[in-house]
């Protein structure tokens, strides 16, 4: 049962960081076998699982930056 629960835990990380698989492994240059193994056959690096938290975090503040970056813009064309 464990198993089942750590690999969706898993699964929900990669989807909050919008990435499959198969781009974490690109990115990192690991092998897609062993990522897609991770928590079905094989435990996940402990690595891992910050890694995709913070690179989820990360891509959600460049958002929110990208956001006020714009919204910014609109305020600075008003007081023109």
């Amino acid at each position: 049962m464990e198993k089942i629960y750590q690999r969706e835990r898993l699964n929900t990380l990669f989807k909050h960081a919008g990435l499959s698989k198969k781009e974490f492994a690109a990115l990192l240059s690991i092998h897609y076998q062993s990522v897609n193994a991770w928590e079905s056959t094989q435990p996940a690096p402990y690595w891992a699982w910050s890694w995709l938290e913070n690179y989820a975090k990360a891509r959600f503040f460049d958002k929110m930056m990208e956001l006020g970056q714009a919204l910014h813009g609109r305020v600075d064309e008003r007081d023109a």
